[in-house]
């Protein structure tokens, strides 16, 4: 992928669409470091994740008419599933999100909200992506990937085009790795401006699929057990094109545990009053594991959504 080419040409495409989510110094983690820590508040957007520009990108200006009348379908444990309702809503095509089990009733509903059908399948996201499939291609309906995809890919590179004139003397971002789409196209988007840019992956210790994967070499198969962190939860696709781009891009992926992800939410929500969900949780608490290395840089913790359960968010608190 030509980043410095593509992500530019999305951002123009979707603005208007989707929100230009500020960057907020953050005294408090900077501690002592001499206030350079920013938070990229992508927690304000419009459907509260990342997840909107790619979706936005490849519904509204990648489908022909036709595929677009067809409608699109998509599975999600819940942010990419929002985010391909709202766009779709906004583009007048059906849409319909094949979840998993167990998904937060929060964000059942914020899917509910934006129009689309939600069907229930299976308990975990590997199954409800195989159903989704399946249905796409027995009805002729668009499959919208969450992150295997060059469309959805720059267009979550957006935010990094953003950074990258909020923050233009940036040295290193905190970002949260799941199947690698936001870090890939933010990551990718940022050291092709700045090519002495460190892109910092960080990853629940339940669930750390990419991160394996990129120690391994290879796409790995593993167990992905109960986290916080659930919007970057479940296995990486086969042949994933963000694997090969996070190779590229990550210059290390950190994990931190379910009691850091806790603690981190509960610092930004008590401290920094803003809400954010688990995945926002884990740039955090990879920042603050590793703080003492970056004193001295001009540092960006993506909060990537704040899409929390309000029973998980008052347990934390």
């Amino acid at each position: 992928m030509d980043l410095l080419r593509e992500v530019p040409a999305a951002a123009e495409r979707i603005a208007g669409r989707v929100r230009t989510t500020p960057v907020e110094r953050s005294r408090l983690l900077a501690d002592g470091s001499g206030d350079r820590v920013w938070l990229k508040l992508e927690n304000q957007q419009l459907t509260g994740s990342f997840k909107l520009r790619g979706a936005t990108n490849k519904i509204l200006f990648s489908l022909s008419d036709n595929e677009r009348s067809r409608g699109v379908v998509a599975a999600s444990s819940g942010n990419h599933g929002a985010a391909v309702a709202c766009a779709a809503a906004a583009a007048g095509c059906a849409a319909l999100v094949f979840v998993p089990a167990g998904v937060a009733s929060s964000k059942l509903a914020a899917i509910d909200s934006w129009g689309a059908e939600v069907r229930e399948q299976g308990d975990d996201c590997v199954l409800a992506e195989m159903e989704a499939r399946r249905h796409a291609a027995d009805t002729d309906m668009t499959y919208i990937s969450p992150y295997n995809d060059a469309t959805v890919v720059a267009g979550q590179g957006t935010l990094g085009a953003e950074l990258a004139k909020q923050l233009p003397e940036l040295d290193a971002v905190f970002i949260a790795m799941g199947g690698g789409g936001l870090i890939a196209g933010t990551g990718g988007y940022l050291k092709a401006v700045r090519p002495e840019l460190r892109v910092i992956a960080c990853s629940p210790e339940r669930s750390p699929v990419m991160h394996a994967s990129l120690a391994a070499g290879r796409i790995v198969e593993m167990e992905s057990r109960p986290t916080l962190s659930d919007g970057t939860a479940g296995g990486v696709e086969p042949g994933a094109i963000t694997f090969e781009l996070c190779r590229e891009i990550v210059d290390e992926s950190l994990l931190v545990g379910e009691a850091q992800i806790r603690d981190a939410v509960r610092l930004i929500v008590g401290r920094h009053h803003t809400l954010i969900e688990g995945a926002a949780g884990v740039a955090v608490a990879g920042y603050i594991a590793n703080r003492d290395r970056f004193a001295d840089r001009e540092v960006a913790i993506v909060l990537c959504g704040a899409n929390i359960d309000t029973q998980i968010l008052r347990d934390i608190l």
